[in-house]
């Protein structure tokens, strides 16, 4: 349980911000079901090896095999709905207290909560991409026919795989949010960090670009981080629990801007 002052340090370094940023991780959704990839017992890279079936070369080797390992994790997705902690992050934002969501996810849980402005920085589960004449979709139909038909989802103009729009080991992060995100980094006050283990580049080194620029940090994450010895507020708490108290406190004393 967070303690109180810890809860009133965070949200009086957020609400007294001039522009807040957040970035979240795998430990952001998994109160909402979804499996995180790397914690030492349930980490999906505990029972499957991500260069054989999440890596662009893997992919193009052998759609079937990455069809057959994301199927299980997608169905989690496509049916989960936001915590707790996605809605606070939506509430802050609403307050005009965070700017923008920067994400490692892929689930759209933010969007579902209603965060506006949401930087994705691995892509996202939503749209798919032809690997041969290069036309994207949107992949509601396309997730629902692959659960009930096994059959690799294919692309109606041409005919070949159609790959998910999230990046894949070996490829290129969207330069364009990158950069997005970039910015938003060296220009904001104030990080919050949630559900991280900032282990990830480099997404993981956008909280040292924060603090490089005079920005204060916290840090909500179950497990240590290397970010933790440079953060006003480090909480190894549930973000389900912490961060709805933090935007609550926040609430309390609006207007904050």
């Amino acid at each position: 349980m967070p303690s109180e002052e810890e809860i009133r340090t965070a949200a009086r370094i957020l609400a007294a911000s001039r522009h807040a940023v957040v970035l979240t991780g795998a430990g952001h959704s998994t109160p909402s079901g979804i499996p995180d990839f790397r914690s030492p017992a349930s980490g999906l890279w505990e029972r499957s090896d991500p260069m054989v079936v999440a890596s662009l070369v893997g992919f193009h080797r052998n759609p079937r095999a990455f069809y057959d390992w994301i199927r299980p994790l997608a169905r989690q997705m496509v049916k989960a709905e936001p915590n707790p902690a996605h809605h606070a992050l939506a509430k802050l934002e609403q307050l005009r207290v965070v700017k923008a969501v920067i994400t490692q996810n892929i689930d759209q849980l933010h969007q579902k909560a209603g965060s506006r402005r949401v930087l994705e920085l691995h892509g996202s589960i939503r749209t798919a991409t032809c690997t041969l004449c290069g036309d994207q979709t949107a992949t509601d139909e396309m997730w629902l026919s692959f659960f009930d038909s096994d059959e690799l989802p294919r692309c109606r103009s041409c005919g070949a795989v159609l790959k998910p729009d999230v990046i894949l080991f070996g490829e290129l992060l969207p330069e364009a949010v990158l950069l997005e995100a970039l910015s938003e980094a060296e220009q904001c006050d104030a990080m919050l960090v949630a559900g991280s283990s900032l282990e990830v580049y480099p997404a993981a080194d956008l909280p040292a670009r924060a603090v490089g620029n005079g920005a204060k940090l916290i840090i909500v994450n179950y497990e240590p981080t290397h970010m933790d010895s440079r953060a006003q507020v480090v909480l190894h708490e549930d973000v389900a629990m912490a961060l709805p108290q933090i935007a609550e406190r926040i609430a309390i004393n609006e207007p904050t801007q």
